[in-house]
């Protein structure tokens, strides 16, 4: 675990640190390359549209980060699963709803999507990680989709938890968010998005200021040679 800051000013920056936003060689901006056109940064984008109106998320406001980067707390970065929540919770929340929405992609071969909006604590552990998220998102999923009292709905539920491909979470409060992705081919998942956020309002450039995005930069770099 190492501790999110937001961007330091350019001028503040040193020599072979990371910086806001992909650029190529020639200072070239690439995200809407690779990084727009996944689905985990769609939902994200959708999510945000819905349950934060007053932000915008923008791929200029991104930051790729890798193992020596430096974080604040709570969230942390794991090499293996990306980043994560260090919660501190003094007992288990139980039964708090947050908001949620869900959404489809694909007819024929269909895979779904939840944005979750409430506290981070919902998700029932201290450690929220890839797999915390995507094992309550996967429960929302079912329970918006199943009735006990109509059997029929369960085969249809069942489907939409194996073909969940992402998760993403915006805890308003904290003015963080955490975002899910799914390998549908492997199962596994690892979250290569995260947010930060002025809890409660825009900050003060007025409506529609840009969340800070952090970008796991060994995702980018995966994602890039599968387009290539």
């Amino acid at each position: 675990m190492v501790a999110a800051n937001v961007p330091a000013p350019a001028g503040d920056r040193q020599p072979g640190s990371f910086q806001a936003g992909l650029r190529g060689p020639q200072g070239e901006f690439l995200p809407e390359v690779d990084v727009t056109a996944r689905p985990v940064w769609r939902l994200l984008v959708r999510g945000v549209g819905l349950f934060l109106p007053e932000w915008r998320v923008s791929p200029e406001a991104m930051q790729v980060v890798g193992g020596r980067t430096a974080l604040t707390p709570p969230v942390y970065l794991d090499g293996g699963t990306g980043f994560g929540l260090q919660l501190r919770l003094r007992r288990r929340r139980r039964g708090l709803q947050p908001d949620r929405e869900i959404y489809v992609r694909g007819r024929e071969d269909q895979s779904f999507g939840i944005v979750i909006a409430g506290p981070s604590a919902a998700v029932g552990s201290r450690v929220v990680d890839a797999a915390a998220l995507v094992r309550y998102g996967r429960r929302l999923i079912f329970q918006e989709l199943y009735d006990p009292a109509a059997g029929r709905t369960l085969p249809a539920a069942m489907r939409a938890v194996r073909s969940m491909e992402g998760a993403v979470l915006l805890d308003r409060a904290a003015g963080v968010g955490l975002c899910a992705e799914v390998d549908r081919a492997t199962g596994a998942a690892r979250c290569p998005l995260a947010i930060r956020f002025e809890a409660g309002r825009p900050a003060a450039s007025g409506p529609g200021a840009s969340v800070h995005t952090y970008a796991l930069g060994s995702w980018l770099a995966q994602s890039v040679s599968s387009h290539t």
